[in-house]
């Protein structure tokens, strides 16, 4: 196996996670098998219990894995299937030396950062490369900026690794900043420099240098970035802001041939020129769409860009394979509380509600299903979305006035969504709820069914606490709510649908999971459909 690990510098947000899984991208059209993953310097054991304003999605894998949001563009961006040994944090590392310490693995030896933590990390990098010996190459992702005290062990793992599996078979990508100096009218190579310095003090030369820049990256500052940071002039690599897409990376970093370059400094050998004509069209339909359409994401983090970051771009997909640009207006959830939803919301061809946690906004949330039911406006709700399209049809279409989620009022009269039952006494709060991909079964029939190409059982990712009552299910039922879906094992509700409507649907699950650029996801493909109708017909 072949290795490349992508270090960034200067500043975070620079898009490491972009370049890397935009070489990924590059290499499988190259005809190559990459499997990615994400080294996270944080304490955390995994990002599950952490803030969005922190740490905007969490992405969840098949195997139940709750990751960084970066996983998500590598499942995007490649085809690989990742699992939870695709993510290492320092919480996990520190967590597994402990416990291996406390059982008396190490024999007795003093317990030190080196060698114990920095051989935890190095296992990681063994395991994944043992249990898949048909990839050709690992791509990792370092997080964090070189130099922080907290990524120093990862750092310094790496240095050992390459020394051990040969450096022939690793290639080091630093992923930094050239700022635009605007005052001055000049860009700068300082930081850069600086950056690769602290990256060799650290012992690690890095092969490639990728530049983000604004603008393009003259042939004078490639020079002196590859002269004072020792590398070839060609291995200087310009990686632009794109105009309209972040499926335009790949294409912006085959413009200096990266993919060659590793290629080349990997020795795998003369494989192709990438193929990228599905992927170019795929792109060209983002940004030149015969129609358009606009929905309205009413949320609780919708001021933050990551949050919903795996929503957003299953839209783009679906939008895409509509040859629809999809036009999203974020809406304050807690603003339809004090203005209504036709004055908050207005004329719009879609509403979606995500998921989420906690009652800020919940009667908002509520508010936006009512006003999308009975204006017939297409209506897509995940995962509490979904429950809140179930609380909404209780209290309005049942006459339960006091129906809820005892999520937001333990004592409700009319629980109609309540805890699952085997999270009852459940303290710890990271990775305790139902998690990753299970199978459902689809009732013929019914609008879900038809989106999925009438399969009659599906498998897709889950992530919450609380559930539909099944107390409850007659009575919602013979109101006119239609369950299409149900999980293959416990029976519990996975979709809800209402059938006189031009779509109104409800997914417990997260379905922005699983969809990918030239394949969106079969309900965000419909609901899209819908809203396009809408658009036409309105």
């Amino acid at each position: 196996m072949k290795y490349i690990f992508v270090t960034g510098g200067v500043v975070s947000s620079l898009g490491k996670g972009l370049a890397a899984a935009s070489i990924g991208t590059l290499l499988e059209h190259r005809g190559l098998k990459t499997l990615m993953q994400k080294f996270d310097p944080y304490l955390n054991v995994d990002p599950g219990t952490m803030s969005p304003y922190q740490h905007g999605e969490v992405y969840v894998l098949d195997d139940g894995a709750e990751t960084d949001l970066d996983l998500g563009h590598y499942e995007r961006f490649t085809s690989g299937v990742l699992s939870r040994m695709n993510n290492l944090t320092s919480g996990q590392v520190f967590d597994s030396v402990i416990k291996k310490e406390r059982r008396g693995e190490y024999l007795g030896k003093t317990v030190q950062f080196i060698p114990h933590v920095t051989d935890e990390i190095k296992s990681r990098l063994h395991q994944v490369t043992n249990d898949n010996s048909d990839v050709d190459v690992l791509i990792t992702e370092i997080g964090g900026t070189v130099g922080d005290m907290e990524g120093l062990l990862f750092i310094e793992a790496l240095r050992q690794f390459a020394l051990e599996v040969g450096k022939e078979n690793v290639c080091f990508i630093h992923v930094t900043l050239l700022p635009y100096i605007k005052a001055a009218g000049e860009v700068k190579t300082k930081p850069t420099q600086q950056s690769v310095a602290k990256l060799r003090e650290l012992g690690i030369q890095p092969d490639i240098i990728i530049c983000r820049t604004e603008a393009d990256l003259d042939e004078d500052n490639r020079r002196k970035i590859a002269m004072f940071c020792n590398v070839e002039k060609k291995n200087v690599v310009a990686f632009r802001d794109v105009a309209h897409t972040i499926y335009e990376c790949p294409l912006d970093l085959r413009r200096d041939k990266i993919d060659r370059l590793v290629v080349d400094r990997l020795g795998l050998g003369h494989t192709p020129s990438p193929a990228l004509e599905e992927w170019e069209r795929f792109v060209q339909r983002v940004i030149h769409p015969k129609n358009k359409v606009t929905i309205a994401v009413a949320g609780k983090y919708i001021e933050l860009q990551d949050a919903y970051k795996s929503i957003y771009e299953s839209l783009i997909h679906a939008g895409a394979h509509h040859d629809t640009k999809v036009q999203v207006i974020r809406v304050e959830a807690e603003a339809i509380e004090d203005h209504g939803a036709k004055a908050v919301i207005g004329e719009v061809d879609g509403i979606l509600v995500p998921g989420g946690f906690g009652d800020r906004g919940i009667e908002g949330k509520i508010l936006a299903a009512k006003y999308a039911r009975e204006n017939n406006i297409p209506y897509f709700g995940i995962c509490l979305g979904m429950q809140i399209a179930t609380i909404e049809f209780a209290r309005h279409v049942c006459g339960l006035e006091a129906a809820n989620s005892t999520e937001f009022e333990k004592d409700t009269i009319h629980p109609v969504i309540c805890l699952q039952e085997e999270q009852k006494g459940v303290e710890d709060m990271g990775a305790t709820m139902r998690l990753g991909s299970s199978e459902s079964i689809l009732f013929a029939g019914t609008k879900a069914s038809q989106l999925y190409d009438n399969a009659d059982r599906i498998h897709e990712r889950h992530r919450h606490r609380y559930e539909f009552n099944s107390d409850y299910q007659d009575r919602l039922q013979d109101a006119g709510l239609v369950i299409s879906s149900v999980s293959a094992e416990e029976g519990l509700v996975e979709i809800v649908e209402l059938p006189n409507h031009p779509f109104y649907v409800g997914a417990q699950f997260h379905p922005e999971f699983q969809s990918k650029p030239n394949h969106p996801h079969p309900l965000f493909a419909g609901f899209v459909a819908a809203a396009l109708d809408h658009s036409l017909n309105s």
